[in-house]
């Protein structure tokens, strides 16, 4: 009875190794492996005006900057040119305003946007077209 009762323990402790031991190789949902933290990928959202919209020359233009940690990470160009922005935090994330360059007459420019992180994996870009009359 004592080698039945003694293979019977040794036999559950080893299965409880085997579950414990591989429940921590990063197998499940929360991903493991790698050892550097994690981020989302800086976005971009909310352009105002809207893609493709007319708009005069000069005009104001807006939009809302996601998963960026800090305003100076966000930059703006627009046909090469760097805008200046002003940046409001939201919560979690940035309003950002600029205003189209001068001399930006009768043409399609595309407001180009980048935030550079820390871990290049997160960096994102984006932007949106306006067409710029007289």
């Amino acid at each position: 009875m004592k080698k039945i009762a003694f293979g019977l323990v040794a036999l559950l402790f080893a299965a409880n190794s085997y579950a414990i031991d591989h429940s921590m190789h990063g197998g499940g949902a929360s991903g493991g492996g790698g050892g550097g933290s994690s981020c989302e990928k800086a976005r971009f959202e909310k352009f105002v005006p809207e893609n493709l919209a007319a708009v005069s020359p000069e005009s104001e233009f807006s939009f809302y900057a996601f998963n960026v940690q800090k305003p100076e990470q966000i930059e703006v160009n627009i046909k090469s040119q760097p805008v200046a922005i002003t940046t409001e935090a939201r919560g979690d994330l940035f309003r950002v305003v600029g205003k189209l360059p001068a001399g930006l007459t009768n043409t399609v420019a595309r407001i180009n946007i980048k935030a550079t992180t820390k871990a290049e994996k997160c960096n994102g870009e984006g932007g949106w077209l306006l067409t710029i009359g007289e």
